[in-house]
């Protein structure tokens, strides 16, 4: 199943590479932010945004208020678990 796990950006590792530290409910691993930067956002702007991660890639920013409510429904749905497991097996 494809999903995206809601996680918030808590630094920037490499703004040229577009490189970020997401925290998953605790859970800290690096991802890359390049499909939401731009002009108008660029990547030393990210820092406290939520976003929605796939395989490693932020791919939409969220508003904290639906990254709590996709959380919730993923731990009910039991998926949430699954995802952040995958994630800790990333090096």
């Amino acid at each position: 199943m494809c999903l995206g796990i809601p996680g918030q950006i808590v630094e920037i590792v490499d703004a040229e590479k577009k490189l970020a530290k997401a925290d998953v409910s605790g859970v800290k691993r690096q991802i890359n932010i390049a499909c939401i930067v731009d002009e108008n956002h660029p990547v030393e702007s990210c820092v406290g945004d939520w976003v929605l991660i796939h395989v490693g890639f932020a791919m939409g920013r969220i508003d904290e208020a639906e990254a709590k409510l996709t959380m919730q429904l993923l731990i009910e749905l039991g998926e949430a678990q699954q995802e952040m497991d995958a994630m800790r097996g990333q090096s």
